[in-house]
């Protein structure tokens, strides 16, 4: 994180064990985007399988499918840890295929229309439109 202009408060410390590249974890996160008021834009806590458990947001570590800022923060994080992290944009959304993205197509354009506006990056708007608050849970992680 150091040197990325990505800023962490942790609110509890894990006691598990730390990730590493290629291994799979699990997060539960809510994202959302420092304009718009502070605007949700999506929550893992609100994605529910069958029985109503919350589902986490798996994936691989260093897979680079994730945006860049939640991979560094989630390196420096051990199992059971609270971080909030402040993401800067050239942390956060590259392009529109990086994850996490939202599951409701609404709240997905209404994310990527604000970040990418074309007129409000050309009046230079471009380091507030695209930073991200994120509170994460380092849920598991399984070592490959």
């Amino acid at each position: 994180m150091r040197g990325s202009g990505v800023k962490a408060l942790d609110f509890r410390i894990g006691d598990g064990d730390l990730p590493f590249d290629g291994d799979q974890v699990a997060i539960h996160y809510c994202g959302r985007l420092a304009a718009k008021q502070g605007w949700r834009f999506d929550s893992t806590y609100d994605h529910k399988d069958e029985t109503g458990e919350s589902i986490p947001f798996v994936f691989i570590l260093g897979s680079g499918k994730v945006i860049s800022g939640i991979e560094a923060v989630v390196r420096s994080m051990k199992v059971g840890g609270i971080r909030r992290v402040i993401i800067p944009p050239s942390q956060g959304y590259q392009n529109t295929s990086q994850e996490p993205i939202p599951p409701n197509f609404f709240d997905r354009q209404r994310l990527f229309t604000t970040i990418f506006n074309p007129t409000r990056l050309a009046n230079g708007e471009g380091s507030t439109l695209g930073t991200l608050i994120f509170d994460i849970e380092l849920v598991s992680l399984r070592h490959r």
